[in-house]
């Protein structure tokens, strides 16, 4: 049997090989048609005109659909350890899981509003995502260790939280930073006075991002472990 016909680790694996597709390759035709600059655009900026913003708005909802799937077998995944081994809270579970259908609400929101229409909706919507997606690394990062030696191996634990810290510390800056640039073109002229707070803000966008994916990798081996089956019930 190959690795990817393990348990469910196919629904992780997918969704961070799609969701590093989505953010490289709408940066790519955005690049070749020279909508946007070289040096770290913004990642709402590469999908900002069309036909890069149609597929970036296309494939953000797919990943949004596999995260949903994700964060729920995950979640699914701790209630059966609840139930086994009582080291984990049930709280601590279901606020993962709000907190994890929050952020696949705000890419969502990201997908179907660009920036250059409906920029409050779409800056809303990339809040959300962010905010709620680092509140959810936190706190998954807390149930493994409280889940441990069950599910996840201590390097994964560890992984976990090293992953989480920097998309936290990545945050502050993305928004912070982000308040001080003024200019709302898509090409940057390095002379702007706001330059430099676009460059960290970007860079710093760009890591949170990529912290996410690789937080669903660590996922992986953990859903080797199990299957999720529906139980229907037919009722006269």
């Amino acid at each position: 049997m190959f690795w990817f016909m393990q348990g469910l680790c196919a629904l992780p694996a997918f969704l961070v090989v799609w969701s590093s597709c989505t953010f490289i390759i709408s940066y790519l035709i955005a690049l070749y048609r020279r909508d946007v600059d070289i040096i770290f655009p913004y990642i709402s900026d590469t999908g900002a005109n069309p036909p890069e913003s149609c597929i970036f708005g296309l494939m953000t909802f797919i990943s949004a659909c596999a995260g949903i799937a994700t964060i729920y077998a995950r979640y699914k995944f701790v209630e059966k350890l609840c139930e086994e081994t009582r080291l984990v809270s049930p709280c601590f579970n279901k606020a993962a899981l709000v907190l994890g259908m929050i952020s696949c609400l705000g890419m969502c929101i990201v997908a179907t509003f660009q920036e250059t229409t409906v920029w409050q909706a779409h800056d809303a919507g990339a809040l959300l995502f962010f905010v709620s997606g680092v509140l959810y690394t936190i706190l998954q990062s807390r149930i493994s260790y409280l889940a441990y030696p069950f599910g996840s191996s201590l390097t994964w634990c560890r992984t976990r939280v090293f992953i989480a810290t920097i998309a936290t510390l990545a945050f502050f800056p993305t928004v912070i930073c982000a308040f001080f640039v003024k200019q709302t073109t898509l090409h940057r002229d390095k002379e702007d006075a706001d330059y430099p707070y676009h460059l960290a803000s970007a860079v710093c966008e760009w890591i949170v991002a990529f912290s996410f994916i690789c937080f669903f990798l660590t996922y992986i081996d953990d859903f080797k472990l199990f299957t999720l089956r529906v139980h229907t019930e037919y009722q006269e």
